[in-house]
């Protein structure tokens, strides 16, 4: 026993007067931290909820050959979480909280970074404004390659084709193949597989 709670906790195991390991001291209940987990775990039910009756609305073309139909993954994601949310009001219900992580390494006195802040809001702003002048890919590896560089990557330009990468897959995979609508842009409407 003494092993397996150093294994976890990287201490050794308290121990009592008969050498045995003694119980480890319970967690004083904190009101907030209880009322934080429970309003977490609604609004997770409730975003459940609402993507399952939202999918209901999904209009589905007439004559659709798909399986699976447009309205499967969102039910599907809906139903995780509605009853994931639901099993974990149940455990809080029945006293099993999470305990907090002692052993992170955060500093509680550090201020907001709002520049970084600020800056991560321009890239997702600069994916809503170049998505129909560029088109898709080239929106993803700007918002992708400027979340990365704002983040601290070190090659600027990796990142960058990192992202073009990403959104070329992406365009491919969900603009070509699965025929959702992601503009491909002026600089790719020219090559045929982009076209669909």
């Amino acid at each position: 026993m003494t092993d397996h709670h150093e294994a976890l906790s990287g201490a050794p195991a308290p121990e009592g007067a008969s050498g045995a390991p003694a119980p480890l001291p319970a967690a004083a209940p904190n009101r907030r931290g209880i009322v934080g987990e429970y309003v977490f775990a609604s609004v997770c039910a409730a975003l459940g909820l609402y993507a399952i009756i939202g999918a209901g609305f999904i209009r589905v073309p007439p004559g659709s050959a798909s399986v699976l139909g447009p309205r499967f993954f969102p039910y599907f994601v809906g139903a995780i979480l509605l009853v994931a949310s639901v099993v974990v009001i149940i455990d809080i219900a029945r006293g099993h909280r999470g305990q907090p992580d002692e052993g992170e390494d955060v500093d509680v006195n550090a201020k907001t970074d709002w520049r970084t802040v600020l800056l991560l809001m321009l890239c997702f702003l600069s994916l809503v404004v170049l998505i129909e002048l560029a088109g898709w890919p080239f929106a993803a590896a700007v918002l992708f390659g400027g979340a990365a560089i704002t983040l601290g990557a070190k090659r600027w330009w990796v990142a960058l084709l990192i992202g073009l990468g990403l959104g070329l897959v992406t365009q491919l995979v969900f603009g070509v193949w699965l025929g959702l609508s992601l503009p491909a842009g002026p600089l790719l409407n020219w090559i045929p597989i982009f076209n669909g």
